[in-house]
């Protein structure tokens, strides 16, 4: 199976884990995420993106919730309906924080 793992470069150790562990099952796998393409413009990532996307099997996903890209790339896999596993979303999100306070209200006003 082919499998594009996209999301936050800040997780690197865990998506190159990740890498390890499908190709150790016999996997074929991208992680655009760290390839350098001095020269493509962002549109042209985009672009490049977008074709790993086409042909990819599943995207995974190692995502901290906030990278604009990595929205962008699961727009596109929708798009393509493609299937998608999440391996990990960060779980300390502004949304998070907006839950807890609700929960928090809801407590003070009982």
């Amino acid at each position: 199976m082919k499998v594009l793992i996209i999301g936050s470069t800040q997780y690197k150790e865990k998506m190159e884990a990740h890498v390890f562990e499908l190709e150790e099952k016999g996997h074929v796998v991208a992680l655009p995420a760290f390839d350098d393409h001095e020269e493509l413009d962002a549109l042209g990532v985009c672009k490049h993106n977008r074709s790993l996307l086409e042909q990819a099997d599943e995207i995974h996903i190692i995502w901290d919730q906030r990278s604009f890209g990595t929205i962008f790339d699961l727009g596109m896999a929708f798009a393509l309906r493609k299937k998608i596993k999440v391996v990990y979303l960060e779980p300390k999100t502004f949304a998070g924080v907006m839950r807890k306070w609700e929960e928090e209200n809801a407590k003070a006003i009982t």
